[in-house]
């Protein structure tokens, strides 16, 4: 019986690491992403790394905070593995609905990917060193997220992509 296309995901496990800046400190935020660990673990081999944020002092001048970026940057880049496909999420980056989101997910792993890298700056953003190692920028909104928040959004739109991909029903 020939293999169908969309059922990739049966062959290998994808491994999805999300790395971050920070700590996730609020216990329900923590709640919420041991959750959605659960859900995905059907789907995917998942990781969360987390580096150090570094202190934003109050009235920071343009030039601290680029050396604020720069630090936690280099911490993600240490990360990030050459054999990954890279995700940012950056504000400028593009937006995606959650079928589109679950299509590129599909596409990269049907084209062989076997390890994807979605990278959330801190409460600046991410450096630019950083945001040239993408593969792909990824913006959810215009709006600005608190960090932490922006995982648990991060982790229910995986989730929600799996659910896509394999046809199974999801609350809209």
């Amino acid at each position: 019986m020939p293999l169908l296309i969309w059922q990739w995901h049966l062959l290998f496990e994808m491994k999805i690491s999300i790395c971050a800046v920070g700590k996730v400190k609020e216990a329900f935020f923590r709640a919420a992403i041991a959750e959605y660990e659960k859900r995905l673990s059907r789907y995917a081999k998942l990781e969360i790394l987390e580096v150090p944020d570094e202190k934003t002092p109050d009235k920071a001048s343009e030039a601290e905070e680029e050396q604020i970026k720069t630090k936690e940057g280099e911490r993600l880049l240490k990360l990030i593995k050459d054999d990954a496909f890279v995700i940012v999420l950056d504000i400028g980056g593009k937006q995606l609905d959650s079928v589109q989101l679950s299509k590129k997910l599909d596409t990269l792993g049907i084209s062989g990917v076997s390890h994807i890298q979605f990278v959330i700056g801190g409460s600046l953003g991410l450096s630019d060193a950083v945001l040239k190692k993408a593969d792909f920028k990824l913006s959810f909104s215009p709006m600005t997220f608190p960090h932490q928040l922006m995982r648990v959004i991060l982790l229910e739109q995986i989730y929600r992509s799996y659910r896509i991909i394999n046809n199974e029903p999801y609350h809209k």
